[in-house]
């Protein structure tokens, strides 16, 4: 790789840090698609690379969380260990599919997250408790499905813990970041081993993207404070769709 090569590859990944701290998803969901579709990459490849800018984000992330908000370390623990058995079971299956297959359900799974949060819009969160809803067990299922779509798309398990701690489990906003981040370090990186043994990761391309997105993530969590939920979640699902439609034009 030449400098320029370097340079832009750290540039792009300032751009994907930034967004993914705007939308509060560690740049993955932005990194895959763009690696698709401007770098030709096909799907695995690109998932897989896209682990490497994930991994150290999530790990600061959970550094920085842990210092504020203390996390409850039985609740954690389950949601790790479960997360990361089934994240280690989908990435190998994951790795073996067909690229064309792995695109589209990617795309799949990208509108289903768009409807889902435009859902949301229009739902009534339940008032937050100290406690959990249901008993802690039930965090073994969460982790379980969550581990599971993050081993099989590299991605969205922690998209999808937040808003089920906070909608069915009855969690605060931070309780459920806080657990999503416990839970996703682990699936995360296993899922990162799983993808480099199969020679699904171009660490070229991932260790400039992964060191531009640590220096700008802050950069997007200050901008998403600065705007209304309501405007942060139009523009996330806009966001999912744009990168949908050019998933599947490609």
């Amino acid at each position: 790789m030449n400098t320029l090569d370097l340079v832009m590859n750290v540039l792009l990944g300032l751009v994907m840090g930034t967004l993914g701290g705007l939308f509060g998803i560690g740049g993955g969901l932005v990194a895959i698609p763009a690696l698709g579709v401007l770098f030709g990459l096909d799907q695995q490849l690109a998932q897989g690379t896209a682990l490497v800018m994930v991994v150290p984000n999530v790990v600061l992330a959970l550094w920085r969380y842990n210092q504020r908000n203390r996390i409850d370390p039985r609740n954690a623990l389950l949601l790790s260990l479960s997360a990361f058995v089934f994240a280690w079971l989908a990435s190998l299956y994951a790795v073996e599919l067909q690229a064309e297959r792995m695109r589209i359900a990617f795309i799949g799974f990208l509108v289903a997250l768009a409807i889902y949060n435009l859902a949301r819009l229009v739902m009534r969160n339940p008032t937050p408790s100290a406690e959990l809803r249901y008993p802690w067990p039930w965090l073994g299922v969460l982790g379980s499905t969550a581990g599971a779509l993050g081993g099989m798309f590299g991605v969205g398990g922690a998209v999808l813990a937040v808003p089920v701690l906070t909608n069915v489990f009855g969690a605060g906003q931070l309780v459920a970041q806080g657990l999503s981040l416990a839970l996703a370090l682990p699936s995360t990186g296993v899922t990162l081993f799983t993808y480099a043994l199969h020679d699904h990761v171009d660490w070229a391309m991932g260790v400039p993207l992964a060191a531009g997105g640590l220096l700008s993530i802050s950069w997007g969590v200050r901008l998403a404070h600065a705007l209304p939920e309501r405007v942060l979640r139009g523009l996330f699902c806009g966001f999912l769709l744009l990168c949908a439609v050019l998933l599947a034009l490609r």
